[in-house]
């Protein structure tokens, strides 16, 4: 791989978009500097998230939006991590992991289901649950919003769940660990920390079992998850599924 000199990914524990490109890089072997900000104390918001380097006397601010995650390889800077994600795959398409097959059916059925996952999982999932939840005082949550979120939920993980019993393979694309892995494991392994019964849905229990103990995914584990348990508040949610 490039030397890490080359490459800085600014990240913080947990967070789905920056897990991605996380285990983008560990599966294709690159180097780079980690600089994993705190959400808990803003980081995300203070100076350490603006990176300056001195260049032909003017000064380059990696990240202009002000988010997680942010990469730098050479000159080149992204701060959106599906973008981060395909960069990456184009850039270092022959090292590590193929992540997009060259087969053109092949590469269609992985574009299709990280999509796919990325799309549903985060709107039905993540914003329908999890957000409405959060970000909604619990004087204006409303009885049946809520149990339309839940259903919407649980309709596609029953969705998910049924194709990963039917597929006939072990990944969600095929036979290889791919791009679609790397969009659809995150958001398993988020509702999992929210303390989602997986017994409901055996075939995504199986398939997180197995990809957990992938290399790439022990060596990008959210380091805080292995602290504790998430606040009790925050998981009750999720085991109502």
């Amino acid at each position: 791989g490039r030397n890490y000199a080359f490459s800085l990914l600014f990240w913080g524990s947990g967070s789905i978009p920056c897990w991605k490109p996380m285990l983008v890089l560990a599966e294709k072997g690159i180097d780079y500097e980690s600089k994993q900000i705190s959400f808990s104390e803003k980081g995300h918001k203070g100076p350490e998230k603006f990176v300056r380097q001195k260049r032909k006397n003017k000064n380059n601010i990696f990240n202009l939006k002000d988010k997680v995650p942010t990469f730098k390889d050479g000159e080149t800077v992204i701060c959106e991590s599906n973008a981060i994600c395909f960069w990456l795959e184009s850039m270092y398409s022959k090292q590590g992991t193929e992540l997009i097959p060259s087969d053109p059916k092949e590469k269609a059925k992985v574009l299709q289901k990280a999509f796919e996952s990325a799309e549903n999982m985060q709107t039905k999932a993540m914003q329908g649950v999890l957000y409405y939840y959060w970000r909604t005082k619990e004087e204006d949550r409303k009885e049946e919003t809520i149990k339309e979120n839940l259903d919407n939920c649980r309709n596609e993980l029953t969705v998910w769940d049924k194709y990963l019993g039917e597929c006939g393979h072990d990944f969600v694309a095929g036979k290889q660990f791919t791009l679609a892995d790397v969009f659809f494991f995150p958001f398993l392994a988020w509702a999992w920390r929210m303390s989602l019964d997986f017994n409901k849905f055996p075939n995504i229990k199986k398939y997180f079992e197995s990809v957990r103990e992938r290399p790439s995914v022990k060596a990008t584990w959210p380091p805080h998850w292995n602290e504790g348990e998430a606040q009790p508040e925050k998981m009750a949610y999720l085991k109502s599924l």
